[in-house]
């Protein structure tokens, strides 16, 4: 880290930040794309797993689709009893990426919407998670991006100072919501986009890591 940088602390998300996230891969071993389509459609599935990111347990979201559209009832089973094979490994590049901002000295926290349930696949899907000091985790606290009060929860918790924060996610609307409470935020599409935020920052990363196509 330069000396003209006053960023100290990179937050980063898990779900398609450092771990790739498609749970089409497991309702496409049974389901036609547009089988998958009505069900995401009809049975609510995003809400529902939002909900759970938030605290939600999976017995009471299943009972939820069970009163609502039973017919989906199966797809939803197949995806949280085969939940490992929906995590694609780490996003190409972020491991470095991480490996390089740890070597400069800076502070890396973890903040992801993720169920308290499943949460303990992540590690083994993405190393990187364990060059972290610590993972705020949505499903823990009840409370789940883009909740402006999960980024305050952050700030309190670690003690950080906003405008020396770096908040990386791939929802533009958790963007928005950590920069109303201050942050300093990166819409993630890559790695390489990153590695230009940082440097905007005066961190002193790599344009590209030898080896490593970028992202």
């Amino acid at each position: 880290m330069t000396s003209e940088t006053s960023l100290t602390t990179v937050v980063l998300d898990l779900g398609n930040v450092l771990i790739g996230w498609d749970p089409r891969r497991i309702w496409s071993r049974t389901l036609s794309e547009e089988e998958i389509e009505t069900f995401l459609t009809e049975s609510g599935f995003v809400e529902l797993n939002h909900a759970m990111d938030g605290g939600r347990t999976y017995a009471d979201a299943r009972a939820e689709m069970s009163a609502r559209a039973p017919h989906h009832v199966t797809t939803l089973d197949a995806y949280w009893h085969a939940f490992p094979e929906a995590l694609i490994g780490p996003v190409p590049g972020t491991a470095e990426l991480v490996s390089e901002l740890a070597d400069l000295g800076i502070r890396l926290l973890g903040l992801t919407n993720w169920s308290a349930e499943t949460i303990h696949h992540a590690p083994a899907a993405a190393p990187a998670i364990a060059m972290l000091e610590d993972l705020l985790v949505s499903g823990h606290e009840g409370l789940a991006k883009p909740d402006p009060a999960i980024f305050e929860l952050l700030i309190e918790r670690y003690d950080l100072v906003p405008e020396q924060t770096l908040f990386v996610d791939d929802v533009a609307a958790n963007v928005e919501a950590a920069r109303s409470v201050g942050l300093h935020a990166h819409l993630f599409t890559g790695a390489e986009g990153l590695r230009g935020e940082l440097r905007s920052h005066g961190v002193e990363v790599a344009m590209a890591p030898a080896g490593v196509e970028p992202s």
